[in-house]
């Protein structure tokens, strides 16, 4: 079983965010606790990728056309650490 951590942005953010992201978003957080990030590659829907640059380090997950989820894993102790949920390909670093 994995820990799933999310800042407050990303807490606030989901709670603003459409009614299908935050459904899709109940969904990831099924996924990524039963199975970790390896379940989200099973759902083509996620695009799940690792990002690069000043992202490196970190992943991200669709969902939906525009709305990601930006993410990195401990593995030391079994956490996903949620950092940000954005608007698609908006990974400016504050």
């Amino acid at each position: 079983m994995w820990r799933v951590l999310e800042t407050k942005t990303a807490s606030k953010v989901l709670d603003r965010a459409p009614l299908d992201v935050r459904q899709k978003w109940t969904l990831w957080l099924a996924i990524v606790r039963q199975s970790g990030p390896v379940g989200l590659h099973a759902i083509s829907g996620f695009r799940d990728e690792a990002l690069t640059g000043q992202w490196a380090g970190f992943r991200a997950s669709r969902l939906s056309l525009g709305t990601r989820v930006i993410y990195r894993v401990h593995r030391d102790v079994l956490e996903v650490h949620v950092v940000k949920v954005t608007a698609q390909h908006d990974y400016r670093r504050r």
